[in-house]
């Protein structure tokens, strides 16, 4: 029998993410202090000039001027820089938890899948942050661009010049069409405005139909939202790809990935699908969701096993393509992260966060029917791949002056807060479980 359940938002809860939301701006108060004490946002090490040598090295290796590859363009103090970058980074991750939670109902509905028609809620819940992650984004752009994209600078494409750069000015028409090089990169803009765009309106146009299905019943309810699904999926598929390329490779101006795409895409599922069961099994923890049982926990659990090991499959698969051929341009990528504090030690606690820790924890059925080892595995798994995307992010912009502490832990906390207040404010508007879902007797009675 289906029960009417609503989510509480209560008091008690608004005021710990109103705590998490002061923590962080403390945190990110003392973070900016030291890191403008320092003078760098954080201390120059000895790999630091090995690493801007092998920018340089790597540039000349495919005809570019040094000047183009790392030296001209200083752009903001490096504690400002250093705060620009983290803001990208908590913003485009966030970004891709929200895409995904409409990712997650896209891909139930256009296959028909039963077992999942108690949780979908709180996909959908997590879909709200679409349009927050959208407006912040584009505005951020316009903050950052000069300092976290390097191919925004004009005189990368004056020719006959010291900062011109050949492979920029080649890659010039897919930022810059129709406009000259070096102008104002409308393609690029309307890029962004348009992803965002299509994700919201997908968004809106299956959160309408799911609701509908609430109050008439009617499974044209349920057909209309799988087409649309099935149409998002496919835009999706495009527009993914190539916002990784927008928004995180570009940052790396000659370096590319024919993998990347598939790259961030894994990391945002995996880490989507782990949010989406955190909340799960915490509000199965504080007695709602009583249609919720085991054996959904477990196909929750499976997911995350199952999609941790596909992002190490990426993850294996582009490392080893681009090492092993050490080609200069290409190796760069990985020996900054792999031979430069603080990024060294992240790189290798990527793989034991978002892979050996999954991997061992969820390995047994019982470890993944359990709402204690689910609470344990997902934020590991969430967190490893905030790490994932502050790699990917930050050396490109930082160089030898990247740093980790304060002022990350606090935007962190920042936009965590924000991302749980709408989450849950959202959650508790509606019906917690769907009421005339047609595949609701299936999960009912779901085993595994």
């Amino acid at each position: 029998m289906i029960t009417d359940e609503k989510f509480e938002f209560t008091s008690g809860a608004k005021r710990k993410i109103v705590y998490l939301a002061f923590a962080g701006v403390f945190f990110l108060g003392v973070g900016l202090w030291m890191a403008m004490s320092d003078g760098h946002g954080a201390g120059h090490d000895e790999h630091a000039a090995v690493v801007n040598q092998s920018l340089v090295a790597s540039t000349n290796a495919v005809g570019a001027e040094p000047e183009a590859a790392g030296g001209e363009h200083h752009g903001s103090a490096p504690w400002l820089k250093r705060l620009y970058t983290s803001l990208w980074h908590n913003n485009v991750f966030f970004a891709g938890i929200g895409v995904i939670g409409l990712f997650f109902i896209a891909i139930q509905y256009a296959a028909q899948a039963g077992w999942s028609a108690p949780i979908k809620r709180i996909p959908l819940a997590i879909g709200h942050w679409i349009p927050v992650a959208g407006l912040l984004m584009i505005g951020l752009w316009f903050l950052v661009k000069g300092d976290l994209f390097h191919w925004t600078h004009h005189d990368l494409y004056v020719k006959d010049t010291p900062g011109y750069d050949k492979i920029l000015d080649g890659k010039s028409a897919y930022f810059f069409w129709p406009f000259e090089a070096g102008g104002f990169p409308i393609f690029f803009v309307v890029r962004m405005i348009a992803f965002f765009g299509l994700w919201y309106l997908f968004f809106t146009w299956i959160k309408k139909e799911m609701l509908a299905e609430d109050l008439s019943g009617n499974t044209g309810h349920f057909f209309s939202a799988r087409k649309f699904s099935a149409i998002f999926l496919v835009i999706f598929g495009v527009t993914s790809s190539v916002a990784a390329w927008d928004w995180i490779m570009s940052i790396d101006t000659h370096w590319y990935s024919t993998m990347f795409g598939w790259y961030m895409f894994a990391s945002w599922w995996v880490t989507g699908l782990a949010f989406i069961t955190l909340i799960v099994v915490n509000l199965k923890d504080a007695g709602y969701l009583k249609m919720v049982n085991s054996n959904h926990l477990h196909d929750l659990g499976k997911f995350v096993f199952a999609f941790s090991i596909f992002w190490t499959y990426i993850w294996f698969g582009q490392f080893l393509l681009i090492y092993y051929a050490n080609i200069p341009e290409e190796t760069v990528y990985f020996i900054t992260r792999m031979k430069t504090a603080p990024y060294s030690w992240i790189f290798f606690l990527n793989l034991l966060l978002n892979f050996v820790l999954p991997f061992l924890l969820l390995m047994t059925r019982d470890a993944k029917r359990q709402v204690s080892m689910l609470k344990v595995v997902t934020p590991i798994v969430i967190l490893g791949h905030w790490f994932d995307f502050y790699n990917m992010i930050t050396p490109g912009v930082m160089k030898g002056e990247g740093g980790f502490g304060f002022l990350e832990l606090g935007l962190l906390m920042i936009f965590l807060a924000a991302f749980l207040y709408i989450v849950l404010n959202a959650l508790s508007k509606v019906q917690l479980v769907a009421k005339n879902h047609p595949f609701m007797p299936e999960s009912l009675n779901h085993h595994i």
